[in-house]
């Protein structure tokens, strides 16, 4: 079996088990997703939750972002960790955003990772959920678990993003990706995985062996 045939089998698996692939954050509009991802580095997204509806309360829109004091922001997202860089990266995104990009969270890889705090995976997930195009968010548990059922040899997020970008449909593939991470929290998880209750145990190279 190659491992466009494995991927596809994987694909269609998981949109059985897991009918809603959706974001696990929860936002209004693009520039809140962009901040709740940059809230969610070494954070959970439950977490990210809790403080994002005072944050958005406090700053409705990408202007008062732009007008907020650092030290404002620091206090709603201080339960999220690395306050002090996130807090930053958010006010100087936001200003970013309003004097580079005409007030809009950019549309491509290369303009978004232009910003401050945003890297390949949040750029990956606004181009996927935001403006519906392909992408592969390699977060956590798409890395390990992509690993595990053999479609990838490598750790490294560029990587992984890339090779699986060759062999997942464009379409499937920014679904799959959520489905991934909610396979992860509930059955392929980290310390425990419960291979035995796993959707797609016989096309993994790991689960198939147990």
């Amino acid at each position: 079996m190659t491992k466009k045939q494995r991927a596809a089998l994987c694909v269609e698996a998981l949109e059985k088990e897991y009918t809603e692939a959706l974001c696990s954050l929860q936002y209004e509009d693009p520039l809140q997703l962009i901040i709740a991802v940059r809230l969610s580095a070494q954070c959970t997204d439950e977490r990210v939750n809790k403080v994002t509806p005072a944050l958005f309360e406090k700053y409705p829109d990408l202007e008062s972002f732009c007008n907020a004091e650092v030290e404002d922001i620091e206090k709603l997202i201080f339960s999220c960790g690395f306050y002090k860089t996130k807090a930053k990266d958010i006010k100087e995104m936001a200003i970013m955003i309003r004097d580079v990009f005409g007030g809009r969270v950019p549309d491509s890889i290369e303009k978004l990772t232009s910003l401050p705090g945003v890297g390949r995976k949040t750029a990956n997930l606004i181009m996927g959920d935001v403006y519906k195009q392909p992408a592969i968010v390699a977060d956590t548990h798409l890395i390990r678990i992509t690993n595990l059922i053999g479609l990838v040899e490598t750790k490294d997020p560029k990587k992984v993003e890339l090779e699986l970008k060759k062999i997942i449909a464009g379409d499937k593939s920014n679904d799959f990706c959520h489905r991934m991470v909610l396979h992860g929290r509930a059955v392929c998880i980290a310390r425990r995985p419960q291979c035995q209750k796993c959707c797609i145990k016989e096309y993994c190279k790991t689960g198939s062996k147990k």
